[in-house]
């Protein structure tokens, strides 16, 4: 897969991120082809995490250490949707790394819908799972990626798809309360092993 300046330059940063998905949801829409009513309150849920999580989340000092040794500049390319309740508990902690990298990672997001090329590239077991996490090094060169959620949380859903009894909405409930348990941990672990490969 070839990753361009162009692509880069026309995805968001954070900041204006978070800001088109406000201005979708003052008119009652979500990103992404498909709008429902449920995808809409799944975004404004999804609001009110990263609210909690740029407020609340502490990046630990072994990831800050590990920034400090880190020479390159690299970009962490974002794939994702508004409505995607794995991109709003991880999102704001990944953001919040490059934001402490002293300009050595800068974060960009894509919408999945609008960038199914690249999307396709990424596939978790043949599904567009979201958010992936692109690690593109200076000459924008693919160099690792993360997702679609923490590595611990992936071992956990994988057993609870097993279980004929739990309903999708379940799902969604435990995936929730394991990331309030969490608390960002298993995010940093991943992210932590990522920039100890980067250069």
């Amino acid at each position: 897969m070839n990753y361009d300046s162009q692509l880069i330059q026309k995805g968001f940063d954070y900041k204006h991120y978070r800001e088109f998905i406000d201005s979708q949801l003052l008119e009652h829409k979500t990103t992404g082809n498909e709008v429902t009513t449920e995808l809409i309150n799944y975004t404004r849920l999804n609001v009110q995490r990263m609210k909690r999580l740029d407020k609340t989340a502490q990046i630990n000092t072994e990831i800050v250490e590990r920034l400090n040794q880190i020479k390159q500049h690299y970009t962490f390319l974002i794939i994702t949707e508004g409505w995607c309740g794995d991109a709003s508990q991880t999102t704001p902690v990944i953001n919040k790394i490059a934001e402490l990298s002293d300009g050595k990672i800068s974060v960009r997001f894509i919408l999945r819908d609008q960038n199914l090329e690249i999307m396709e590239g990424h596939l978790t077991n043949g599904s567009r799972s979201i958010p992936i996490v692109i690690i593109l090094n200076q000459e924008l060169k693919e160099v690792n990626s993360w997702g679609s959620r923490p590595k611990d949380l992936k071992v956990l859903v994988a057993e609870w798809l097993k279980d004929v009894q739990m309903t999708k909405d379940d799902r969604i409930e435990k995936v929730h309360a394991w990331y309030a348990k969490d608390k960002t941990q298993s995010t940093q672990k991943d992210f932590l092993e990522i920039l100890s490969g980067l250069e």
